[in-house]
């Protein structure tokens, strides 16, 4: 029986399974969107919301607290200078939204991603823009 048994395994040990969820949410930081099994992204999303969180306080405890957790220092990087300061919302800042089966095993697929995504793709755009205008600039003189 698992009474009071929090949390999936994965059939993996504990190092095993703390480094598969580090590599989702870091994944998921960097583009914004991943693709994974429902279970995995049901995990992820715990734990990234709670780094989210830490992002918005903005500090440097904060920052070395989410350190700690997720060891990937541009995914951290850009968690606090680009992705926190632009989310308004209290909390619920991701979502899982179940997407297909997996051709090789059946396994339920899950789209894990910001609740704001299509706000924070747009303005990742426009800095890219930016600094391919500032490029070009450069170029010509």
């Amino acid at each position: 029986m698992r009474h009071k048994v929090a949390g999936r395994g994965f059939g993996r040990n504990a190092n095993q399974r703390k480094a598969l969820l580090r590599g989702l949410v870091a994944s998921l930081f960097e583009h914004l969107k991943i693709e994974t099994t429902v279970a995995k992204a049901k995990e992820a999303k715990m734990i990234a919301e709670r780094i989210i969180t830490l992002g918005k306080k903005g500090d440097l405890h904060s920052r070395r607290l989410a350190l700690s957790h997720i060891p990937h220092q541009n995914a951290i990087t850009k968690l606090f200078k680009e992705i926190a300061p632009k989310i308004t919302r209290s909390s619920g800042y991701l979502r899982v939204v179940k997407t297909r089966f997996r051709v090789g095993d059946n396994s339920d697929m899950a789209v894990l991603e910001f609740v704001d995504y299509d706000l924070l793709k747009e303005e990742k755009k426009e800095e890219k823009k930016e600094k391919k205008k500032a490029k070009e600039e450069k170029a010509e003189k």
